[in-house]
């Protein structure tokens, strides 16, 4: 089973081990340093907020350079402090157990790749992290907890580095991939929905693309069609302004600004909530919202293999004129008798056909799904058959 939902979680196996080394060894934490680190996690599970909302706050005004890199309306939210501080948390609680690391390393490695992160922008993080913790914490941190910390900050850098120096090195020897940026012309704009466009992005270079991997993205949006050597096609949910939540600063102007014909800048594509290609068993696509774009990559990549791999695809919107790519699906449907489908509305309008706008009334949830993981691992799927994608902050 493949879920994503209008959230980001990515559920990742097969992380190099070595990963979770220093490639210089310098920076090994000894076993006291361990120690406070992990005795102060409770801290950090209650002043985390706040160490991480100082750092963000701190470092943006510092270094205003680094904005392009954080999505700005998820600061004002609050929602990428939390989501760092509990990260951080998770670091400090697993510092004997790295191991236990291994998704979110491949989940953040993975969009740091697709912004381009350098390592010498690892110690202007660990500089003001630091710092915020000090002006947070006050007296209640003494030297050697810093010095602790410290450690720390550079035994998590250098995992990043190394893993995030291994998919570059795999980017630049795939055919037709490359690091850092790449021009790309809007080649063709089009609105799938009340709130979606979709971009053909082709390569100004007129040079040949990689053959990506269906479920990755370049630069955090999805790819939603199959890989063909000649374009890229993102689809764009514009994100309006709604009671404290702030419009979607990117989307927006995808949306609004970027006509076709403009040049683009666009990372590799990267990402590691994919589709095993290599495989005939049974798919089950699970999306909700805008969620379907990497969906419709995979499920567009299985009908063109020419597989007849069973494919159930089951989708959820709140109404018609936000459903994206129906007609594509339906089309799919009508010329591949070994796919099927299972459309939700949350709320009907006058004209829904069931059958064919729609197949069912209600809506998909996170806990559903997280209890339909555990149903399916007590009836013997194995867990790393299942993978799940929420999109947000991380």
């Amino acid at each position: 089973m493949i879920a994503r939902l209008g959230f980001r979680r990515i559920t990742a196996t097969g992380l190099r081990c070595r990963a979770f080394h220093s490639s210089s060894g310098m920076f090994a934490l000894s076993q006291r340093q361990m120690e406070i680190v992990k005795s102060t996690a409770p801290v950090l599970a209650d002043h985390g907020i706040a160490i991480t909302s100082h750092f963000y706050k701190s470092m943006l005004q510092n270094r205003p350079e680094l904005k392009n890199i954080f999505n700005i309306a998820n600061q004002e939210t609050g929602a990428q402090p939390a989501a760092l501080a509990h990260a951080v948390w998770a670091y400090a609680s697993n510092i004997d157990n790295l191991g236990a690391l291994t998704t979110a390393v491949s989940r953040i490695g993975n969009r740091h790749a697709s912004l381009g992160i350098t390592p010498d922008q690892y110690p202007i993080v660990g500089e003001h992290l630091l710092a915020s913790i000090k002006e947070i914490l006050g007296d209640a941190v003494d030297e050697p907890v810093l010095d602790a910390w410290r450690a720390a900050y550079q035994q998590l850098a250098d995992i990043f580095i190394d893993f995030e120096k291994d998919l570059y090195d795999k980017a630049i020897h795939t055919p037709g991939g490359w690091n850092g940026w790449r021009q790309f012309k809007v080649a063709r704009k089009l609105r799938e929905s009340g709130e979606i466009i979709s971009f053909h992005l082709a390569p100004s270079d007129g040079k040949a693309l990689p053959a990506f991997t269906p479920g990755q993205f370049p630069r955090q949006y999805s790819l939603s069609d199959f890989p063909n050597g000649d374009h890229f096609r993102i689809s764009v949910k514009r994100e309006f302004a709604a009671a404290s939540k702030p419009a979607g600063r990117i989307s927006n102007v995808l949306h609004e600004t970027i006509p076709e014909g403009s040049l683009l800048d666009v990372s590799m594509p990267y990402g590691d909530f994919t589709l095993d290609i290599n495989t005939d068993t049974p798919v089950v696509l699970i999306s909700g919202g805008v969620g379907l774009t990497p969906m419709m990559s995979m499920l567009k990549t299985i009908v063109e293999q020419g597989k007849s791999r069973p494919v159930l695809f089951i989708h959820a919107v709140r109404n018609r004129s936000v459903h994206a790519m129906n007609s594509d699906l339906t089309k799919i449907i009508s010329q591949n008798p070994q796919v099927s489908r299972m459309v939700f509305y949350e709320e009907l309008t006058p004209g829904d056909v069931k059958g064919f706008d729609y197949d069912y009334v209600g809506r998909i949830n996170v806990k559903d799904l997280k209890d339909k993981q555990q149903d399916l691992e007590s009836l013997g799927v194995p867990p790393e058959r299942i993978h799940s994608e929420v999109f947000g902050a991380s």
